[in-house]
């Protein structure tokens, strides 16, 4: 982006809330059910029916407004939204306007740091409101030609629409807000995240102003981005062509718009509506939501540790460096994965860190699987670590291990005994290995002892051949150094 002009951006990210039914019906929400088989009579706006309000998704709005540092409403109110089109059969969607659950929190998210190797640089990004309201159906085009179909199964699934402040300035600080408010709702257990679903989705508004200016220039909003790959190039894109236009003579139109993740572009979908095109006004069928002081505290006795704070505990609790407890507390399986190899191992924090996180996780980005599709178990992964802890094997021969207990062979225990891996510590032993591996190398003896070093690792190397790579390597390189002075 040309340094004379900004950015302004805000994100509007619709997430959908984990419950088992709709958010004021009996419906199930469950994915991929086959179309308008779960659209029942409050679904459709059918005469004679009420809305009532799910009270599980109640609860899980107010704990993601108790986990962003936010004011939770005693006192909130359902309006009606108006506007008419296919996949709303009542001709509103019943939302939060004036009066939303949750008000004024915040998020920070960490940013690359200007010198390489120093502390990332840590912005405050406000979240204006999350409101409560029912998702709609969805438009199908692509299997009928010429027509619409229109499956109503995910209308009326409850929404938590999170709204961010207008604090970010660029497509990285967007995908960084997005990424970090990700890892949230899931990990206090609001959204199952899955963005391909839609259960994740994220409205970008954009507008540019020269630097320096106050004033904000006219957005756009680029609806329904469904990826964090997607809202990065889509902002990026709308950044330089409202530059583009307004450097053109032009001026900016206030609109929907679409991203094409063919051509990386926005399009235009229509004028962009202000509120009072919606004709918002209470709905008369649903009583103000109440959350007294006595529920929001036993809702946030049940929260579970937020990613920052876990992270902070596991940097003081184990010693781990920032960046592997970031990575081990990015999930909230995986941190869990990770205490239990601590506790079932009994071994250094430090060495279950990099197993977990360097051979266990590589493993897996290798299938594509996450940490909850491990055929590893933590307790195999902390039988294995005791078993190097206590030098039954060597670091060498636990890497063969751990490939045989992922390839589904059995737990550590049992593949050492088969494959009769067990580590030799006893020092004659090695001796009697030494020696001969000495005798058989005379020459490259003599020039170790005229004073070529780096020969040291060559009868390393031949010990551990001559001992089927079980030479504790401690012990080896101990008397090693020994019998090659004498």
């Amino acid at each position: 982006m040309d340094n004379n002009w900004e950015a302004v951006i805000g994100l509007e990210v619709h997430c959908q809330l984990l419950t088992k039914s709709k958010i004021f019906s009996g419906a199930a929400t469950a994915y991929g059910a086959a179309p308008n088989t779960q659209a029942d009579g409050v679904t459709l706006g059918l005469p004679g029916v009420l809305p009532v309000l799910n009270a599980e998704a109640l609860r899980l709005a107010v704990r993601f407004g108790l986990a962003v540092g936010a004011n939770v409403a005693e006192r909130s109110v359902f309006a009606r939204k108006h506007y008419f089109y296919p996949d709303l059969p009542k001709g509103y969607q019943i939302s939060q306007y004036e009066l939303p659950i949750v008000a004024h929190g915040h998020l920070d998210i960490e940013l690359p740091p200007p010198v390489k190797g120093d502390e990332p640089v840590v912005k405050r990004i406000g979240i204006t409101r999350a409101h409560m309201e029912e998702d709609a159906g969805k438009s199908l085009h692509e299997a009928f030609a010429g027509a619409t179909g229109i499956d109503l199964n995910r209308a009326g699934t409850p929404l938590l629409e999170i709204v961010s402040e207008p604090d970010i300035r660029s497509a990285a600080e967007a995908v960084a807000y997005l990424k970090k408010l990700h890892q949230l709702v899931v990990y206090i257990g609001i959204c199952d995240g899955n963005m391909q679903e839609g259960s994740f989705r994220c409205d970008a508004n954009v507008s540019v102003r020269r630097r320096g200016t106050e004033k904000f220039g006219t957005r756009t909003e680029t609806k329904n981005v469904n990826s964090f790959r997607y809202v990065e190039k889509a902002i990026e894109y709308e950044i330089e062509r409202q530059i583009e236009v307004i450097e053109g003579g032009g001026r900016i139109i206030q609109e929907t718009r679409l991203f094409d993740p063919g051509t990386g572009t926005t399009r235009a979908m229509r004028t962009k509506e202000d509120a009072n095109d919606y004709r918002y006004f209470p709905d008369p069928d649903l009583l103000p939501v109440v959350v007294g002081a006595a529920e929001r505290q036993a809702i946030a006795a049940q929260m579970p540790e937020l990613p920052e704070a876990k992270r902070a505990r596991f940097m003081a609790d184990y010693g781990l460096a920032r960046y592997d407890a970031t990575v081990l507390t990015g999930e909230f399986a995986l941190a869990d994965y990770y205490e239990a190899v601590v506790a079932g191992s009994q071994a250094d924090p430090k060495l279950c860190a990099n197993w977990v996180s360097g051979d266990l996780l590589g493993a897996l980005n290798k299938l594509g699987r996450d940490i909850t599709e491990s055929p590893v178990s933590a307790a195999m992964m902390a039988g294995l670590i005791r078993r190097m802890a206590d030098k039954t094997i060597s670091g060498k021969i636990a890497k063969d291990v751990f490939e045989a207990m992922f390839e589904g062979q059995g737990d550590a225990d049992h593949i050492i005994q088969a494959r009769g891996l067990v580590q030799i510590t006893d020092d004659s032993a090695i001796v009697a290995a030494i020696e001969q591996v000495m005798a058989a190398n005379p020459k490259q003896l003599g020039e170790y002892r005229s004073g070529k070093d780096k020969l040291f690792g060559f009868f390393v190397g031949q010990t551990m051949k001559a001992t089927q790579g079980k030479a504790n390597p401690e012990a080896l390189n101990r008397l090693l150094k020994v019998m090659l002075a004498n």
